[in-house]
Parts: C-alpha cells; sequence; structure tokens
C-alpha cells in the first residue's frame, strides 16, 4: 500500500507567549516542524500534507519551495478535526502516517516500526509509559491486552487515570478507515472537541485490530507546549547526538557543553573542548583538535588542524595541519592550503591562502589570493572596498609583508617581494623588490610638550 503522511501544525502555543507559530520556534537550529519533516521525508517520497492554522501564511513562507501540500485549519476543533480538513488531500487506497509538527524527536527507526506494525490490520498506534501520566490520553486495553479505546484525561474514570501507558497520538491508519470515520466523529466530551482517538474505538467495532508500538524512548514522543519543555528536548536532542559522537571515537571534554546544529562528521582520534557550537553541515578529517567557545558553521576542517579557543569558521574550508586562533575570524569564500596559520584577531573573507602562508596577528584579509609560504605581518590589511566595489588583491609567492602595511586593491605584490614595516602599497610590485612607503624619521632635540597650568588651590 502507498504511504502518506499527514502533520498537523495548526495550533497557536499559547503558552509559548510569542508572536511566532509554535512549529517554528527552533530546536537544533531547525523549525519543530522541520525535523518532523525530514523524518516524513526519509520514509516516503511523497509530498507530506502539513495542517496550518495559526500563523497565517508564516508556516508556507517558512517553507518556500519545498513541495509541500498546505491545508489551512481555519478553526481549531480538535485533531479529529483537523485531519478532517485534509481528507480531500488523501486517497482511499494509502496507509496514512498522522504526525504532529510540534514533536521534534521521533526517530525514522520508530516511524518504521509504526507502518510495519499497521501493514496486517491497516491501523496501528504508538505508545508510552509514563511514571506521571497526568494529562494525558490513557490507552484502555482488554483482559487479553488488545486496545480498546484512548480516554482522554479530563474524561477518565479514576481507575482509568491510574493507567500509565498514554497515547502519543501518532498513528499509521489506511485512507478509506479515515474517510469513513472522520465524519461520524462528534464533540460530546470535556473540551468539546473533535478527537482522532476516538477512531480508536471505531477500528474496535468494526473488527479492525489496533496494533499497539511501544515508543524508543519518552523524548521522541514528547511535545514543545511552552518554553521549559522546549529547552529540555534540545538538552535530550544534544545529549543524545554527543552519545553518538562518542560512541563513534570522538572525545568531548564535557558531553553537556556541546551543540549540534546541523549535521557533524569527525575522522579518527578528533578532541573536542566546552562550549563548542556546530551549525549545518561540518566536517572534522582525523586527529582534529577543537578549543573551548568555538562555532563552526558549514565547513570542512582538513586532517591535524588545530583550532585554538574562541575562533569562528564560517562557510571555510581548513587544509590540513593548518592553525587557527585563537580569537580568529574565518568567513565565508575562505579556502586555506595546508601548515597555513592564522592567528589572533585575524579575519579572512572571500580568500585563498596557499601552503604553509602565515598571517599570525591582528590583520584583516579579503578578496585575496596569497601564495605559498607569505608572511603577513601584524596590522596589515586589504582595502578591498572603495565604497561602492570588491577589488582583488594579490600576494605570490615567498612575499614578506611587514607590520601596519595597507594593500590597496586592485593590487599584485610578486614573487619574493618584501614591503617594509607601515607601508601603504598603491601600484603593482615586482618580483622579489623591497617596497617602503612611510614617511621619513625626524628627531626634534629641545622640543617641549605642551604642559596644562597647575590648577589653582
Amino acid at each position: 500500500m502507498k504511504l502518506s503522511v499527514c502533520i498537523l501544525a495548526a495550533g497557536k502555543g499559547k503558552r509559548m507567549y510569542s508572536a511566532l507559530p509554535k512549529v517554528l520556534h527552533r530546536l537544533a537550529g531547525k523549525p519543530l516542524v522541520g525535523h518532523v519533516l525530514d523524518a516524513a521525508a526519509a520514509v516516503t517520497p511523497t509530498a507530506p500534507i502539513v495542517v496550518y492554522g495559526h500563523g497565517g501564511e508564516l508556516l508556507p513562507a517558512a517553507f518556500e519551495g519545498r513541495e509541500i501540500a498546505w491545508v489551512e485549519q481555519r478553526e481549531q476543533l480538535g485533531t479529529g478535526h483537523a485531519v478532517a480538513q485534509a481528507l480531500p488531500r488523501i486517497p482511499a487506497d494509502t496507509l496514512v502516517v498522522i504526525l504532529y509538527g510540534d514533536v521534534p524527536l521521533l526517530s525514522v527507526a520508530t516511524l518504521e516500526r509504526l507502518i510495519a506494525a499497521a501493514e496486517p490490520s491497516g491501523f496501528s498506534l504508538l505508545t508510552v509509559v509514563l511514571a506521571d501520566p497526568t494529562g494525558y490520553g490513557r490507552i484502555v486495553r482488554d483482559a487479553a491486552g488488545e486496545v480498546q479505546r484512548i480516554v482522554e484525561h479530563k474524561d477518565a474514570s479514576p481507575a482509568e487515570r491510574a493507567i500509565a501507558e498514554i497515547n502519543t497520538g501518532i498513528m499509521a491508519v489506511r485512507g478509506d478507515y479515515l474517510h469513513r470515520w472522520l465524519p461520524t466523529l462528534g464533540n460530546d466530551n470535556a473540551q468539546g472537541e473533535y478527537y482522532l482517538t476516538d477512531c480508536v474505538a471505531l477500528a474496535v467495532a468494526d473488527g479492525i485490530r489496533v496494533a499497539p508500538v511501544a515508543a524508543a524512548n519518552e523524548a521522541e514522543v514528547t511535545g514543545v507546549n511552552n518554553r521549559v519543555q522546549l529547552a529540555e528536548l534540545e538538552r535530550a536532542h544534544q545529549q543524545a547526538q554527543a552519545r553518538a559522537l562518542m560512541e563513534a571515537g570522538v572525545t568531548l571534554a564535557d558531553p553537556a557543553r556541546i551543540d549540534v546544529r546541523g549535521r557533524l562528521e569527525c575522522g579518527r582520534d578528533c578532541v573536542i573542548d566546552i562550549n563548542t557550537v556546530f551549525v549545518g553541515q561540518v566536517k572534522l578529517g582525523n586527529n582534529v583538535v577543537i578549543g573551548p567557545n568555538c562555532v563552526v558553521t558549514d565547513s570542512e576542517i582538513g586532517d591535524g588542524v588545530e583550532l585554538l579557543p574562541n575562533s569562528i569558521i564560517d562557510s571555510a574550508r581548513v587544509g590540513a595541519g593548518s592553525r587557527i586562533g585563537p580569537f580568529a575570524r574565518l568567513r565565508p569564500e575562505t579556502e586555506l592550503g595546508t601548515d597555513v596559520h592564522i592567528g589572533n584577531f585575524v579575519e579572512v573573507k572571500k580568500s585563498r591562502i596557499e601552503d604553509g602562508s602565515k598571517a599570525n596577528h591582528l590583520a584583516y584579509i579579503g578578496d585575496t589570493e596569497i601564495g605559498r609560504n607569505v608572511n603577513v605581518g601584524a596590522g596589515t590589511i586589504t582595502c578591498n572596498y572603495d565604497g561602492a566595489n570588491k577589488h582583488k588583491t594579490i600576494i605570490e609567492d615567498d612575499v614578506f609583508i611587514g607590520s601596519d602595511t595597507q594593500l590597496v586593491a586592485p593590487v599584485r605584490v610578486g614573487r619574493g617581494s618584501t614591503i617594509g614595516a607601515g607601508t601603504t602599497v598603491t601600484d603593482d610590485v615586482e618580483p622579489d623588490r623591497l617596497v617602503i612607503s612611510r614617511v621619513r624619521q625626524k628627531t626634534i632635540s629641545g622640543w617641549q610638550r605642551p604642559r596644562k597650568p597647575p590648577k589653582k588651590s
């Protein structure tokens, strides 16, 4: 049977106290519903149906360009009502997986188990046992252990409230069943809502077995209703990622102080210190050492690189054996060759620096090509912007640039040249030249520094 996914994402999230729809709040750098969409994409290529409501067009706009069937729920009258809005888009001959946009950590493995369990009867339900099930719908079973119905907490008797197994709301149901049952749902309950969970009792009445599937852990079926829960799920997610990294051979100085907001791929024997943040797609080679308080975004770090404390790497490629920081910043489109040194308070943007070159102190390198074995002195800047356009600086191999040099682009410095400290380079420099443009030093004897008159007492 073909598979389709329906994601319910219409809730306002009153307890978030935010103008942003709840499902657009971020966990691990991604909107909550983005995690759910990714899980759905892992089990079927069919475009998911997303039921949205509060926030108007903010949700569709956030995923513009992604293939999604959007369905608006103008009134929020319960989960059964939400799925009913999507019925015109649900073919009868599909197995429909119902997911929730504020339940971000459901694993693909659990989702696959849920789908497999639905195959015989066409109906499976994800459950979990909680130490404190207060507020959740309870799974009511018969003496043989078969699921009979779900009772919401507000409608439950004292005996039913004692049940620890709860409904997660996540289920897989044949499309023709939904077309049959949803129009018959009533709202005679404490909430005055149309409950999707009433389909369980309707299935039992029709002689259809509801196959229960236990979630792997509580975190993967926990929804977000407030900022506290959002923070708790963030920590649960980060702890799981930290554990996976360590199991794969990465040394973490403190597993509680690393954030992976995307995908981090590590080679052998990598060491990551505290308070590090990885954003987007990051790849570390073998024997990479990352110091504390670093942020790495969408970058590739080569073998044996040492990233010293408080450095920022954004959309850059760092060659093997290089040493970056402390307090260095590599901006987008930066490419470093092997054994390159970028030191403290050096910023590099949209530049290529070849093997063995160094800029160890207080420099800005932008829109620049630097050859091999170049030394860039402290206080050097490439003046790449004229107020309207960016221009390029080219520094060939074996150049020595003295401290406090300004290179006014467009300009080329030839191979083997030396630029004296304090020089402003405005013209191209031929190979193997010495260039000095600073004012000649003068010494004036007998000079008196101006002094303030003494204060009157």
